[in-house]
């Protein structure tokens, strides 16, 4: 009669709690005696109540005998079925008063009651952490035991939960029983499904108390609450760095121990991640199934795509507050600020060079491996990183979608684009602090750099010279090889570089886009503007510190300092004489091979006074001498 009259004569003296049969306070001392006297007999599992060791035993048996009439699913409890059959009915009757959000179950809503409550009664005995409920907590004790008893039969590996277990199975078995009903994307579990979900429905209940930022999940409310806490509660064991989460601190220690368990079936490359690799395969399937509704770009994440739309809407929410420039992503504001505090804790144990992010770090490592991962399957040309074989293969099709508003210039990347802007608007962000010279890219700021500190860390094995530059070490090799692979289609001149390829080909075009506004003269390229302007302003920056000379380019600066060094790098092969500039030896030559580059009848550099011709303008500039009166 005590069930009808909710009388609870049976008190326990440990925790105050009170029953209505005896039988069920005696079940509930062994909480705090710890008293399991129910062991299976298969595993050696114990339990404080037979019936939990009878519904356990269903484990080892395989047994479901409770099925679902809606969708055919079995069940090993009844409990469970019931619990199952809500999804079908969509039956929620238990209503938080707080927030309004429904459950199936009571225990659910006094679980998440403790949300609001901020109630968490469980406490661990080892590391203090608190929980809202036992289960969580014991689930919990088990990172402290390193308890792992659920173990797949198909690979080996362990799990502190059946659930993790049978989540894991789907892997092997491909199941995706979850299916959304607007898109028709299957998900392993259901709460991934009820995630997605959110993503046509737009919904994001969960708001930050601090910085009014939306989720779709309490659990990434709690994750980015972390971020205004500073709270990182996991720490690697090898270097000392902290996570704000169990998952990423796993992922971590990978980088350490080196383990790949993930691997492409199509080629055989392992990966740290699932989802690297499910990235990764798009690759052989060419699946983009996220598509711009105002470009039609097409992307395989879609928060790849919600990225590049942050380029239609000009938004930059996360804002530097040491110089006030604006970024897409909080990873890159992250990044940018080592810039101000100098930070650059990733360092290369092969040359020692240290780098503000691990993924900078583990591209410089490709350089020493010399591993190229991503091949071009027009050329076979190999490349470090996805975005560099992409940018290639815009040589092949020939593809710039990025067109300049000013001048009308196409471009194959948007960042060169917005490089190229800064011509047009003369913005110089990035300023040297030892000499003032302004930079429109910070990685030219760091080449300029190298100047005034002297460093070349890459040497060539084959003469011992050293450059600042990876890229003009690669360019030099050349001149050992021979190697000269860009070639003109017009006259079939070879070039070591695209760029002089490219600047020779205005001489067949007869293109010069860069014309002075002072004389309008015409040039090919920026840089002999830029040049040819000193003439006109009469600024003379490269001072040599041994005469005192000044020079209107670094370059003239270098060449002239040959002079008071004596260097003369450039030998003749046939008699050995040396010479400081390799267009003076390429003259030189002629002398040996007899080449006549321009015969008496083409000596197109004419002197206007007493019309004498010449066929090289260093001559015709030297005869006016005569004329003006210097000798």
């Amino acid at each position: 009669m005590t069930i009808h009259s909710s009388e609870r004569p049976y008190k326990c003296t440990s925790c105050g709690k009170s029953f209505n049969l005896s039988t069920k306070l005696k079940s509930h001392m062994t909480i705090h005696s710890g008293e399991r006297l129910y062991s299976c007999s298969s595993c050696g599992k114990s339990f404080k109540q037979s019936s939990h060791l009878k519904r356990h035993m269903i484990i080892h048996s395989g047994e479901r005998p409770y099925k679902c009439t809606s969708c055919g699913k079995s069940f090993n409890q009844s409990s469970t079925l019931k619990q199952h059959m809500e999804i079908h009915n969509d039956e929620r009757p238990y209503k938080c008063t707080s927030c309004g959000k429904s459950f199936n179950l009571s225990t659910k809503l006094k679980s998440h009651m403790t949300i609001h409550s901020g109630e968490r009664p469980c406490s661990c005995s080892s590391c203090g952490k608190s929980f809202n409920q036992s289960s969580n907590l014991k689930q919990h004790m088990m990172i402290h035991s390193g308890e792992r008893p659920y173990k797949c039969t198909s690979c080996g590996k362990s799990f502190n939960l059946s659930t993790n277990l049978k989540q894991h199975m789907t892997i092997h078995s491909g199941e995706r029983p979850y299916k959304c009903t607007s898109c028709g994307k299957s998900f392993i579990r259901p709460s991934t499904l009820k995630s997605h979900m959110t993503i046509h429905s737009g919904e994001r209940p969960y708001k930050c108390t601090s910085c009014g930022k939306s989720f779709n999940l309490s659990t990434n409310l709690k994750q980015h609450m972390m971020i205004h806490n500073d709270e990182r509660p996991y720490s690697c064991s090898s270097c000392g760095k902290s996570f704000n989460q169990s998952s990423t601190l796993k992922k971590h220690m990978r980088i350490h121990n080196g383990e790949r368990p993930y691997s492409c079936s199509s080629c055989g490359k392992s990966f740290n991640h699932s989802s690297t690799l499910k990235t990764h395969m798009e690759i052989h399937n060419g699946e983009r199934p996220f598509k711009c509704t105002i470009c039609g770009n097409s992307f395989n994440k879609s928060s790849h795509l919600k990225r590049h739309l942050t380029i239609h809407s000009g938004e930059r929410p996360y804002k530097c507050t040491s110089c006030g420039k604006s970024f897409i992503r909080p990873s890159t504001l992250k990044s940018h600020m080592t810039i101000h505090s100098g930070e650059r804790p990733y360092k290369c144990t092969s040359c020692g060079k240290s780098f503000n992010l691990s993924t900078t770090l583990k591209q410089h490592m490709m350089i020493h491996n010399d591993e190229r991962p991503y091949s071009c399957p027009s050329c076979g040309k190999s490349f470090i990183r996805p975005s560099g074989l992409k940018q290639h293969m815009t040589i092949h099709s020939g593809e710039r979608p990025y067109k300049c508003t000013s001048c009308g210039k196409s471009f194959n990347l948007s960042t060169t684009l917005k490089q190229h802007m800064m011509i047009h608007s003369g913005e110089r962000p990035y300023k040297c602090t030892s000499c003032g010279k302004s930079f429109n890219l910070s990685t030219n700021l760091k080449q300029h750099m190298m100047i005034h500190s002297g460093e070349r860390p890459y040497k060539c094995t084959s003469c011992g010279k050293s450059f600042n530059l990876s890229t003009t070490l690669k360019s030099h090799m050349t001149i050992h090889s021979g190697e000269r692979p860009y070639k003109c289609t017009s006259c079939g001149k070879s070039f070591i570089r695209p760029s002089t390829l490219k600047s020779h080909m205005t001489i067949h075009s007869g293109e010069r886009p860069y014309k002075c506004t002072s004389c309008g003269k015409s040039f090919i390229r920026p840089s002999t503007l830029k040049s040819h302007m000193t003439i006109h302003s009469g600024e003379r920056p490269y001072k040599c510190t041994s005469c005192g000379n000044s020079f209107n380019q670094s370059s003239t600066l270098k060449q002239h300092m040959m002079i008071h060094n004596d260097e003369r790098p450039y030998s003749c092969s046939s008699c050995g004489k040396s010479f400081n500039r390799s267009s003076t030896l390429k003259k030189h030559m002629r002398i040996h091979n007899g080449e006549r580059p321009c015969s008496c009848s083409k000596r197109q550099f004419k002197c206007t006074i007493c019309g004498n011709s010449f066929n090289q303008s260093s001559h015709l500039k030297r005869h006016m001498m005569i004329h003006n009166g210097r000798s």
